[in-house]
């Protein structure tokens, strides 16, 4: 089972993200990412979603025409991980 970040672990990785913020009440990072076009954000969303599957940890999102809504935290954790910030720093790699 991968372990919730501890506190100086925790800031270190998220002084490391660029946008992404905490979610007030819940131990879990937010971004929202504004594509060009529905087909733009949703060939995003495939990648990701492959690259979740591999990972198997899986975000949770949103998709509205261009913009995606992404929250990131490990269940079987209880909060944020090294999962969550791996997936993050891919998901801003290829966004």
């Amino acid at each position: 089972m991968t372990e919730k970040l501890d506190p100086q672990a925790r800031a270190e990785a998220l002084s490391e993200l660029s946008g992404w913020t905490e979610v007030e009440g819940r131990d879990a990072i937010t971004k929202t990412f504004v594509f060009g076009n529905f087909v733009q954000a949703f060939g995003w969303m495939t990648q990701m979603a492959i690259l979740a599957e591999k990972a198997n940890h899986h975000p949770e999102w949103s998709n509205v025409y261009k913009t995606v809504v992404v929250t990131l935290t490990t269940h079987d954790a209880g909060g944020l991980s090294a999962l969550d910030i791996s997936l993050a720093k891919a998901m801003d790699a290829l966004a």
